[in-house]
């Protein structure tokens, strides 16, 4: 394909010489682009409409790979930005596109982890990052999407639509609101101890999928964390609650009916994460297991307000979509309280293991 003028904007060694589309994201646009000397990197334009604030969202994707990079200096083991001409860590083009442009990292990135031990290097990678940027100033970073986990806020909105019902669908999900409304207490603990000061703000990925992991491709270890544009300030247990919801489940499908937690994978997760994250404070600790039901029960809120106002901001495949969703995340909550004993019970052996 044809070189965009954006390739010859930033510090690179060599001539921009091709360039092809490149992975399976589907915000950004990818490029993967070779120069005269053999180097590979990758141009990204920046996604305006999702991202409102790129600059922004540079400014804190810069500032935490160069803090990393001054911990580990092995290239491969954080994202390398390059400057553009003009020092930038971004590029502004004729058009008012925003581009960026990293060195290009060898490696595997899975959808779906092929073993559990794909699994393991995922909380690995993410408990790493955490361990990491412990003592980053997460307060300095931009909230680029401003009350993103904010669970209070999000049930004001859920009431917002509700209450709006602008495509008649209220009555249809009834059964659906009782259960959110029901579980609003346990689904606000976060915020609230975050406002009372229970638990420390820290650096969060926000995005804790493990195809945001990249693996060796020879030994299957960690190598970095992929995807920093949804990185800002707030709680480890955002990331870990995320990541148990995800991955931890009966299904890879989402919105499966029948979703469950599966004890065997919270437990393979939640050890890679606790070796790794050992920074961890004991109240962070002690609200792993609630964390991972928090981020469910939020869920359910997003996918709830979106198909009562339309389905405008989750992509959908048909109709009822974003409430098949819904129902999925509901069965996966609804088993999580249920098992919440033996989640606890794992964690603290976890912990006590760790400390012997």
């Amino acid at each position: 394909m044809q070189l965009p003028r954006a390739a010859y904007a930033f510090q690179i060694k060599g001539q921009p010489v091709s360039c092809q589309e490149f992975g399976q994201g589907h915000i950004n646009q990818t490029l993967r682009m070779e120069t005269d000397e053999g180097r590979f990197y990758i141009l990204q334009k920046i996604n305006q409409y999702v991202f409102r604030q790129p600059v922004q969202l540079m400014e804190n994707i810069c500032a935490i790979t160069e803090y990393l990079r001054a911990k580990d200096p092995d290239p491969r083991h954080t994202l390398h930005f390059l400057p553009a001409q003009d020092g930038h860590c971004y590029h502004i083009d004729e058009d008012g596109e925003f581009w960026r442009m990293y060195e290009y990292v060898e490696g595997l990135s899975l959808d779906a982890p092929k073993s559990e031990a794909d699994f393991y290097q995922s909380a690995l990678a993410f408990g790493n990052f955490q361990m990491l940027l412990s003592d980053f100033p997460a307060a300095t970073l931009h909230d680029t999407i401003p009350e993103f986990h904010n669970t209070v806020d999000r049930y004001r909105l859920l009431r917002q639509s509700v209450e709006a019902d602008v495509c008649g669908r209220r009555q249809e999900v009834e059964k659906e609101l009782d259960f959110v409304f029901a579980h609003e207490q346990l689904a606000c603990t976060l915020q609230r101890m975050r406002e009372n000061g229970q638990l420390p703000l820290r650096v969060t990925h926000n995005d804790t999928k493990l195809n945001n992991v990249l693996l060796d491709r020879n030994t299957r270890e960690h190598l970095c964390v992929l995807d920093l544009d949804t990185v800002m300030p707030g709680l480890s247990l955002y990331d870990y609650g995320d990541s148990i919801r995800f991955g931890a489940t009966t299904s890879a499908s989402e919105d499966d009916h029948n979703l469950a937690l599966d004890l065997h994978l919270f437990e393979v997760y939640t050890r890679g994460f606790l070796s790794a994250a050992s920074n961890l404070t004991q109240a962070e600790v002690d609200m792993m297991p609630i964390s991972a039901v928090v981020l469910t029960v939020e869920l359910v809120t997003r996918f709830l307000k979106d198909y009562l106002d339309g389905d405008r901001y989750f992509k959908i495949a048909y109709p009822s979509h974003n409430l098949d969703r819904a129902r999925g995340q509901m069965a996966l909550a609804s088993d999580m309280i249920a098992k919440l004993p033996d989640m606890e019970r794992i964690v603290a052996n976890i912990r006590a293991g760790a400390a012997m």
